[in-house]
């Protein structure tokens, strides 16, 4: 699969059945339909985390970009509480794009409630940093 901001070949990170995407370049994790639920699944997650996986539409002009599965332009979201990571969705629901430290800024969230503590979390925060990503570094 190719990475939508880089073009390059994406390599596969997978841990306790969760299979994710991962771009060495910038960073980007892409999540298949399904994976998100599989994560929480495997958290044992209560409703207040499923909040935080609830994608929202937002009305944000960043550019656009395809969905590595349909190529059709994804459709920007709003995810998490405070403060929100601006996501890409495909619009056909096959899978959810997080740029370079988005995940790690996610992650983080999910590890201030009792489920984050768990091993699938510390796993995915150890690969997925918060400050993975981000520019200068």
């Amino acid at each position: 699969m190719k990475c939508p901001v880089c073009q390059v070949d994406m390599i596969v990170v997978e841990h306790k059945k969760i299979e994710l995407d991962y771009c060495i370049r910038c960073h980007g994790v892409w999540f298949d339909s399904g994976e998100i639920e599989l994560l929480l699944a495997t958290l044992k997650a209560d409703h207040a985390m499923e909040s935080l996986f609830a994608p929202q539409r937002t009305g944000v002009t960043e550019k656009a970009r395809k969905c590595p599965m349909c190529g059709k332009k994804m459709k920007k979201a709003r995810l998490g509480e405070g403060p929100p990571v601006l996501i890409d969705t495909c619009p056909q629901n096959e899978g959810l794009w997080f740029d370079g430290g988005e995940l790690g800024r996610v992650l983080d969230e999910i590890a201030r409630t009792p489920a984050g503590k768990s091993e699938v979390v510390s796993f995915l925060n150890d690969v997925f940093p918060a400050g993975a990503g981000k520019r200068g570094k």
